[in-house]
């Protein structure tokens, strides 16, 4: 007889214990065992079936898993709690009979941890650390624009604006920014770092009122951690550069508001000496001669890889075609042999894998994706840009010089502006207000968008619509990536010529294509009537032919006699009935006539129909129902934006005098 299994002895209700339970045994309260929950990453789980894991009860609880209370059992940490516990208590009882000295020692003594064994527990690789870093990010940027209250210190929000500053130093640095968008909530970065695409956000730096029913308890828990992950992630960073880190910070720039300006980068001694050794060799004439001659050849070598490459593909496939029978017999037994080590089945890609598996990328395809990224990362390096004070200095300062930019300010945005207003070499000048009283000619001014709108469109825009005063084009999201039947707003056509053109010769090729379009174009609708004349005649003529003889087979079946059975067909072609009903639907549909090609594929989906189950069926219906909706989804916003465009060509500009802009 088999050993008898007791009630919540084994299965769900031993793999799960409760909170109360967890916090008994772990001897902690339940502040100190929400922050070591969140310092270790542990969390509630939901178990299948949660009256089993309960034991039979139905009541609501929290639970979590046995074996990771267990593994919190372990922790340093928890020493340190129950250490500054013991410290609160003896240094309250010092205070209380006044004995100062003793609560100098004991303050001297103050048990101090660190997290740095937790992030590299969680985090065993960078990879790791990269891909959890979105939270961590806007977390630190959020505390960086709050203020210093009774439950947030100025010591925190200093080094939220330090480890920020940093981390956007290493982003200007590496030029890795790669979409910007300004959203009601705040300001969207996409970054991408060693092939991880890391997106957060930033809030408007306005005066903000700190709420009263927020518990920042638990938000400064996951702050505390989160300023150890960033400091890590800053310092692999910088170091992957050869950057010095920390970084040093000039104190009077910080005071007068120099923001980035105010943090000292500094190379390191290894990377200066190799760089110094680097310019001896190429002042002294080191790089000789056959260096350049093999640096030639295998650029010559590099052009005919892809001949060699196609050459060694047709030998392959011709050994395969001379292979013999007694061959592939071996070759079978062999396989025959191997198939009984083979356990595990093969894992299929999905069609997104496949497709990128079946593309092929030659050297040059290579080649042309990374000058295409580097033009892309230097987009502004021809730029000089100049802020006036009303624009938002923090951000575009920011994507400016990550994008290979020179920017200067005004002096009441903050100190440190590397040039003044009246300088020559400005190129654009960024402002924000519809009247300019004083405008030098040899730059352009331009609206905060217009930077915004050039780096999600990865080229300069033209600048006609984005001068002050006119109204601006919409500011699409470069996160959204549209579907097959979702609407597209219509960029293109909103963009049309206002890309600059840098050559008259691709306007050229332009208009030859679009002419050579309107030519094939031409000749399609050419022979497009007849082909469709022909095969509607032949179909109709068919059609009738079987509906005649249906009905004399049916008038015969019936004993009708001759002469009423022609009156009755008489009444029908009177009627219109003789006509190709599967054809005149869609005529009066569409207004178009269709190809037999069309009719063929109507006819299989019919079929196919036919074949269908009920739950089949169902779910056809379903899927169907959710397409038309998306189309007439499409279709009304469409419309909308059809009208809107009729409204602002019938809208007549009124002419105001004393200088006002133009409605």
């Amino acid at each position: 007889m088999g050993k008898i299994k007791l009630k919540g002895k084994a299965g769900a209700a031993t793999n799960y214990i409760k909170r109360n339970q967890a916090l008994k045994k772990l001897q902690l309260s339940l502040a100190d065992f929400r922050r070591i929950c969140i310092l270790k990453g542990i969390y509630p789980r939901e178990p299948k079936n949660k009256k089993k894991a309960n034991k039979g009860s139905t009541a609501p609880t929290t639970l979590y898993y046995t074996k990771d209370i267990q593994y919190l059992a372990h922790e340093p940490v928890l020493k340190k709690f129950r250490e500054h516990k013991s410290f609160v208590k003896k240094l309250n009882r010092a205070l209380g009979k006044q004995q100062l000295s003793i609560a100098k020692s004991l303050e001297k003594n103050k048990p101090v941890y660190t997290l740095d064994h937790i992030i590299k527990e969680r985090y065993p690789t960078f990879t790791d650390a990269l891909r959890d870093l979105d939270d961590a990010l806007c977390m630190l940027f959020l505390f960086a624009t709050l203020p210093s209250t009774d439950k947030i210190k100025s010591e925190t929000v200093a080094n939220c604006q330090r480890l920020s500053l940093e981390f956007q130093h290493y982003v200007i640095r590496s030029h890795s920014l790669r979409k910007v968008f300004l959203s009601i909530k705040g300001i969207y970065y996409q970054i991408e770092i060693k092939g991880q695409t890391i997106t957060w956000l930033v809030p408007y730096q306005f005066s903000q009122q700190v709420p009263d029913d927020v518990d920042f308890r638990v938000m400064l828990t996951f702050l505390e951690f989160y300023q150890t992950f960033v400091g890590f992630v800053n310092f692999k960073l910088y170091t992957d550069m050869n950057l010095v880190y920390p970084p040093k910070l000039d104190i009077s720039k910080d005071d007068g508001a120099a923001g980035l300006n105010a943090i000292i980068i500094e190379v390191t001694n290894f990377s200066l000496a190799t760089s110094q050794v680097n310019d001896k060799q190429l002042a002294g004439g080191a790089l000789s001669l056959e260096k350049s001659a093999q640096k030639i050849n295998s650029e010559e070598r590099l052009k005919t890889l892809p001949k060699k490459l196609a050459e060694i593909k047709n030998k392959d496939e011709r050994a395969a075609s001379e292979i013999t029978p007694d061959s592939v017999d071996n070759a079978e037994t062999e396989e025959a042999l191997m198939d009984d080590f083979m356990d595990q089945t093969p894992v299929l890609p999905t069609s997104q894998e496949q497709d990128v598996l079946m593309q092929t990328f030659t050297y040059r395809d290579i080649h042309s994706a990374s000058v295409a990224l580097s033009e892309f990362e230097n987009l502004f390096s021809k730029c000089i840009f100049y802020l006036s004070r009303e624009v938002p200095r923090y951000s575009l300062e920011f994507i400016i010089r990550a994008f290979g930019g020179q920017v200067g300010w005004d002096a009441t945005l903050g100190v440190g502006s590397p040039f003044t207003e009246s300088d020559e070499r400005i190129t654009h000048h960024i402002i924000d207000r519809p009247i300019i009283k004083n405008q030098f000619l040899a730059r352009v001014y331009v609206q905060p968008q217009w930077v915004y709108d050039c780096i999600n469109a990865r080229k300069l825009l033209k600048t006609k619509q984005y001068r002050p005063g006119h109204e601006l084009p919409p500011h699409m999201s470069p996160f959204v990536e549209h579907k097959e039947g979702d609407y597209e707003p219509e960029m293109e056509n909103d963009f049309e010529g206002m890309v600059e053109e840098t050559s008259a010769r691709s306007k050229e090729q332009h208009n030859q294509a679009e002419n050579d379009d309107k030519d094939n174009d031409a000749d399609v609708n050419e022979d497009a009537p007849v082909l469709d004349h022909d095969s509607d005649y032949v179909e109709n003529e068919a059609d009738n032919e079987d509906m005649v003889y249906q009905m004399e087979l049916e008038a015969e079946v019936a004993g009708t006699p001759f002469a009423k059975y022609k009156e009755n067909k008489a009444k029908q072609i009177s009627d219109g009935k003789f006509h190709n009903n599967s054809s005149s639907k869609p005529r009066a549909e569409s207004g178009k006539k269709r190809t037999s090609k069309e009719i063929e594929e109507q006819e299989i989906k019919e079929l196919a129909k036919i074949m269908m189950t009920k739950k089949q069926k169902r779910l056809y219906s379903k899927m169907q129902y959710g397409k038309k909706k998306q189309e007439e989804k499409v279709l009304n916003l469409k419309r909308k934006r059809e009208e809107i465009n009729q409204q602002k060509k019938n809208a007549v500009p009124i002419s105001v005098k004393d200088g006002k802009k133009r409605k």
